[in-house]
């Protein structure tokens, strides 16, 4: 059943069976203040929905009435948005080999000035402006790359976060830097080599610099070269990078590695992400979408977190915490309890206080998944962790956090739950 289906099924529920808004453990932060209201019925949930216009601020959503009250005596250029969006803009990286052969052929094609009567005259000319073509035809397309491909300071901390973490920190720097030494070098080697072939004193001699120099910069830009390339393969992974609208609610799963959470994100929204039982399957930030009554909000898949400190995290949780630290999100935090996702319940325990702590001012959503596994899975886990007086963990291990969703891709058990209070969160 998709989550089409599940919604419209819903709608068709009388108002006596909708008590599913009284139920999630659906946490709200400070932001919204006196202002939270829990609705009793989806129609003025959805009243609500398209009446009140919000604002991303700290990275939560905040009603527009009350942000016009918070900046009476505030500067207004504060609240202004971080764009994100760079990755899209990037200009078109052509191979290294493509670039020389085009130079190459249109150097050749370029003649001498015309009234030149006097042969080695008109060859020196000819000589020169061949070695100029080709440096210009090499130098222009490394420049547009160095100057309309971001300086990383400059990016939404999102986006910076991900060209570090995908790429290797100094790695998008020093390419760019590698790319823009080749120019110079191409235009100093060239501007030489031209000025040489002006100075020839015979046109055998002309043709011998010519040859010579346009060698010269061909090796230079054959052995450098690999530079645009690298840069290439940095723009094609930089444009794969799932687009974020600021403006748009974004609700992100969170929770340890083979949780669920991709199996989720492909029955609530339009993403795909790859579903296998095995740890990190997610290998980046996916981005699916729901649309409802012409309001649309993101669904972002994230890989897990596991028991450590941030120091020893690889890049791929690093990935996670950039996504909620930077991004205006909600979270929807993932458990499994059934002892098949390969962390023991004492640790996702561990995980989700960490996490809820750390990022306590962003709307939250605990859903205990695989629940048709619970019963026969129940005795897999001792209390090897839990001391007579952590009865708080004792409770999580049996049912989860309070007021937890419990949901199984496998039978649909809880998904109308989930999509609906999914939607109250996020509008």
């Amino acid at each position: 059943m998709n989550s089409t289906a599940c919604f419209l099924q819903l709608c068709h529920l009388p108002s006596s069976n909708r008590l599913l808004l009284r139920t999630p453990n659906i946490t709200r932060g400070s932001y919204l203040g006196s202002a939270a209201k829990r609705y009793p019925c989806l129609g003025f949930f959805c009243k609500k929905m398209q009446t009140e216009t919000y604002q991303v601020v700290n990275g939560s959503y905040v009603p527009t009435t009350q942000i016009k009250e918070n900046i009476k005596n505030e500067d207004k250029a504060s609240l202004k948005l971080e764009s994100v969006g760079a990755f899209q803009k990037l200009p078109m990286v052509i191979q290294s080999v493509d670039i020389l052969y085009s130079a190459l052929r249109k150097a050749k094609r370029v003649s001498p000035t015309g009234g030149i009567a006097n042969a080695a005259k008109r060859e020196r000319n000819k000589a020169a402006k061949q070695l100029d073509a080709l440096m210009k035809e090499l130098a222009i397309p490394l420049r547009r790359y160095t100057e309309n491909f971001p300086k990383k300071k400059s990016l939404h901390p999102y986006e910076r976060s991900l060209v570090e973490l995908t790429l290797g920190d100094g790695y998008y720097e020093e390419v760019l830097g590698k790319v823009d030494a080749l120019r110079k070098k191409v235009v100093s080697v060239g501007k030489e080599q031209a000025s040489l072939c002006a100075k020839s004193l015979s046109k055998r001699e002309a043709q011998d610099r010519l040859s010579e120099g346009m060698q010269k910069v061909e090796q230079i830009f054959k052995v450098e070269g690999k530079a645009v390339d690298d840069l290439l393969n940095i723009a094609k992974a930089l444009r794969a990078m799932p687009v974020v609208d600021l403006e748009s609610p974004t609700l992100c799963l969170v929770g340890a590695p083979n949780v669920g959470k991709s199996s989720l994100v492909r029955i609530l929204s339009t993403g795909k992400p790859e579903v296998c039982n095995y740890p990190f399957t997610t290998r980046g930030i996916l981005m699916g979408h729901i649309v409802v009554n012409y309001q649309r909000f993101q669904v972002t898949d994230t890989p897990g977190i596991l028991k450590r400190h941030d120091d020893d995290r690889n890049n791929l949780e690093k990935l996670t915490l950039a996504v909620l630290s930077y991004l205006p999100t909600a979270i929807l935090y993932v458990h499994d309890l059934s002892g098949e996702c390969g962390t023991s319940p004492s640790d996702q325990f561990h995980i989700f206080k960490e996490i809820k702590e750390r990022f306590s001012d962003h709307l939250w959503i605990d859903v205990v998944s695989k629940c048709d596994l619970l019963p026969a899975s129940s005795s897999v886990y001792t209390p090897e962790d839990c001391s007579a007086d952590d009865p708080e963990l004792a409770l999580y291990k049996e049912l989860g956090p309070e007021g937890a969703l419990h949901v199984s891709v496998k039978t649909e058990t809880g998904l109308k739950e989930v999509l609906i209070a999914t939607l109250y969160l996020a509008f």
